[in-house]
């Protein structure tokens, strides 16, 4: 095995703990995490006030630990970064687009989903937001029928975007998940990988924002072959 060979067999290997089914579970709970959120999401609602719902969302669903933090971005904070902190006092309108990224630990694996919401009635912002998850959908299907490599998927996600009309967001790409912790595997970054991504290991985020507009939008989720 050559040196290149071995970066990446390391960069794609998981813990002795490691079962493709528990990853499942581990996305369907966050995905379920996600929607419950979403279900308490009301206009004149805060970003902390949320946190402070998604807690018990968690608890019911009988999560083990986060990951990381939960993101909720609401309004012009949607444009912004898992490092960029929140504009703060910023509320849910009444016509208005926010986020949900969650990375939660369900007996012993990762799950790490993301989607974008509208209330109201706000036809760009609802734009917006399914644009994210079509765009998301088409780089999956692009890596699911050619095995891309990491690096290419985000090269043609920036692609798709700008044809789409939509600013892509360059520092959102992707990365990898696995048993608890998947920081000892240092998968790095899908949008850095060289070789194509295994099913059931890697995340695919897309960000994008409307080009003038001070909203933006985020979809992720794992990607995974269909026979998974």
């Amino acid at each position: 095995m050559t040196q290149h060979d071995r970066e990446a067999h390391d960069r794609q290997a998981v813990g002795q703990r490691f079962d493709p089914s528990k990853m499942q579970h581990a996305r369907a709970q966050s995905w379920a995490a996600l929607h419950g959120i979403r279900e308490r999401m009301r206009p004149g609602i805060s970003e902390d006030e949320a946190k402070a719902e998604a807690a018990n969302v968690f608890r019911d669903l009988g999560m083990e630990r986060l990951w990381h933090p939960p993101y909720i971005r609401i309004g012009p904070n949607t444009t912004k970064t898992y490092r960029q902190p929140s504009q703060p006092d910023i509320r849910l309108g009444e016509n208005d687009i926010y986020f949900i990224d969650l990375g939660l630990v369900f007996d012993g694996h990762e799950g790490d989903v993301g989607d974008t919401f509208v209330v109201g009635h706000a036809p760009e912002r609802q734009a917006c937001a399914q644009a994210a998850r079509d765009l998301f959908q088409e780089v999956a299907a692009k890596w699911g029928s050619e095995g891309l490599t990491g690096h290419n998927l985000y090269n043609y996600a920036q692609e798709r975007a700008e044809a789409m009309g939509w600013r892509f967001n360059h520092a959102i790409k992707g990365h990898r998940i696995s048993d608890f912790p998947h920081s000892v595997h240092k998968g790095g970054d899908l949008g850095d990988f060289e070789e194509s991504p295994s099913s059931g290991l890697w995340v695919l985020e897309i960000q994008i924002a409307h080009p003038t507009e001070p909203f933006g939008a985020f979809y992720e989720d794992l990607l995974t072959n269909p026979a998974h």
